[in-house]
């Protein structure tokens, strides 16, 4: 007699599901909501190639301090370049911000902010006073150390990579602080330039950009 029940029935019952397809689908869909998570729960906005220009930045301004007259004229070039770096920052976020369509102000990028603003400010503060008492040589490790302080506690709320970033800056501020004057920009070079160039490519590669 010929077998008139479709493929796959068997008795007018549907086969039973394939236990690894059954796993498969299981995991796609639990890969894809802790993906969702952790997409809602972090600030993606942090422009990768925004960090790749402010690492160029940073090496012209070492080249140029390097050429300075007086240890008070490298640290106005430093903080010129950090001006312009704030700038590029702050613009490459907004652009990113707007082309994955997440909000700089609100959620994780309002904690963001908020954790990444105090050791900044407290940064500024210990400048000003650094650079009135003309202790020029703390500088660097003071810059180093408080930005990385303020990237990794950013970074709490951001991608991964954002808070090793942070780390990598905080080791280099530490050793500014106990290393020869000599080497002050170099760390700074090192740090501002060569941090920032190495993690704004991988930001910018594995992070949108």
């Amino acid at each position: 007699m010929a077998n008139w029940l479709p493929s796959g029935e068997l008795g007018g019952q549907p086969a039973a599901p394939d236990p690894d397809s059954l796993q498969a689908h299981a995991l796609d869909h639990l890969k894809f909501i802790r993906d969702t998570m952790e997409r809602a729960g972090s600030f993606t906005a942090v422009s990768g190639w925004g960090q790749v220009v402010v690492g160029v930045i940073a090496l012209l301004a070492a080249l140029a301090a390097s050429r300075a007259t007086t240890p008070e004229a490298g640290v106005r070039i430093w903080l010129g370049a950090a001006g312009a770096a704030l700038v590029v920052a702050a613009g490459g976020m907004t652009l990113k911000a707007r082309a994955t369509r997440t909000p700089l102000f609100s959620g994780p990028g309002r904690k963001f902010v908020s954790s990444f603003s105090p050791p900044l400010l407290a940064g500024a503060v210990l400048t000003i006073v650094t650079y009135r008492a003309g202790q020029f040589d703390w500088l660097p490790g003071i810059w180093l150390l408080l930005f990385g302080t303020a990237v990794m506690t950013g970074g709490a709320f951001s991608v991964r990579v954002v808070p090793i970033m942070g780390l990598c800056f905080m080791v280099l501020g530490a050793c500014a602080l106990v290393a020869p004057a000599s080497l002050a920009n170099v760390l700074l070079a090192v740090g501002f330039g060569g941090v920032h160039l190495v993690f704004g490519i991988v930001i910018a590669v594995k992070y949108g950009g």
